[in-house]
């Protein structure tokens, strides 16, 4: 037997709560080390913590394809690890593993089936990025840009991101950038987001929504208007970027960060004025999802390492360690503590 620590849903915030640590509880079970035909016991390496989790934190997550976790019930996310044993004839002992629904475990037993091989030379052996940039959040960038936001190399077109120093926007920003939009500018809640935004990341400039008044700033910022919006966050500040949008604009509504704590539909609906801009000026807003991408994702992965081996995409991440700190983590990118993508290292 194996003494394994895990982390588990200690209580639901609410519907319209916010999740806080103390949601989250650490506890200590035991595993065999016998696993059964198919199964594959792991070492968890990296764990994520993602916005669209605030939504598994109800009963009624609101979307079809995320079920809720189960309170006192193990979590699960997406993970990175290395295999100790294995009796799943594709899976080797040594080999590194991803899952989009590892267990919140030091260690963990996990169906073979549902493990992808990864190949650490794919990203300089940085094996956190098969968790942001080289993961899931680097094709909802990738893919988001490429289906929502007819980008025309040379056309001169402006694109604003919300959440811009965040895991997916950091990235929106430079593929955006990458794609052929001359002008890319980045909304985030600090001057030190802003500042990485400009000399790290090639945004043409940033706004701190904290402290600007956005609708004067985009004026500034974006004299020709907005012709490409990558909403991540929703609310007062997406009404500001679509008061400025260009006729036949595209918004590519990618997340909702700021209506996650509030018992609303999503895509949460729009004010009266926000949605008659967005009918008199033909401006597109469908949601996307990922996953119904799916068949693309192996030529996009592809294209994002290709662009980080190169140096052409930086990658930021904020690393806090230990698996007690899930929760700590989780409540830290609700609340826009995070740079760049939030990972959490469970074991070297």
């Amino acid at each position: 037997m194996s003494l394994v620590r895990r982390v588990v849903l200690n209580s639901r915030p609410g519907k319209n709560g916010e999740a806080v640590p103390e949601n989250f509880r650490v506890e200590e079970i035991t595993l065999p080390t016998d696993i059964k035909p198919g199964e594959v016991f792991v070492r968890t390496l990296y764990l994520s913590v993602d916005p669209y989790m605030r939504c598994r934190m109800n009963e009624d997550t609101g979307a079809d394809y995320l079920s809720p976790w189960v309170v006192s019930g193990c979590l699960d996310g997406g993970g990175v690890g290395v295999v100790e044993s294995s009796r799943h004839d594709a899976v080797l002992k040594g080999d590194t593993v991803t899952s989009f629904n590892w267990p919140w475990q030091t260690y963990g037993i996990v169906d073979g089936n549902k493990l992808q091989k990864l190949d650490p030379e794919l990203v300089d052996g940085h094996l956190s990025y098969f968790l942001g940039a080289v993961g899931m959040p680097g094709l909802t960038a990738l893919l988001g840009v490429r289906e929502k936001g007819h980008i025309t190399p040379g056309s001169n077109q402006t694109m604003v991101i919300s959440g811009a120093a965040g895991a997916c926007g950091s990235l929106a920003g430079q593929i955006a950038r990458l794609d052929g939009c001359s002008k890319v500018v980045g909304i985030c809640g600090s001057d030190k987001k802003c500042q990485t935004l400009t000399s790290e990341l090639g945004f043409s400039s940033a706004v701190n929504y904290r402290s600007a008044d956005i609708s004067a700033a985009l004026k500034e910022h974006c004299p020709d208007g907005v012709d490409v919006y990558f909403d991540n966050v929703g609310g007062s500040i997406s009404d500001a970027v679509i008061a400025q949008m260009n006729q036949n604009g595209h918004v590519i509504l990618c997340g909702q960060i700021s209506q996650y704590n509030k018992d609303v539909p999503y895509p949460p609906p729009l004010d009266a004025a926000t949605q008659e801009i967005l009918c008199r000026k033909n401006i597109t807003r469908e949601r996307f999802t990922v996953i119904n991408y799916m068949d693309k994702f192996e030529a996009g992965l592809l294209q994002l390492c290709q662009w980080v081996k190169a140096g052409q995409m930086k990658v930021l991440e904020t690393v806090v360690l230990g698996i007690e700190n899930m929760g700590v983590a989780f409540h830290s990118v609700m609340s826009g503590g995070n740079i760049g993508k939030q990972i959490v290292k469970i074991s070297d």
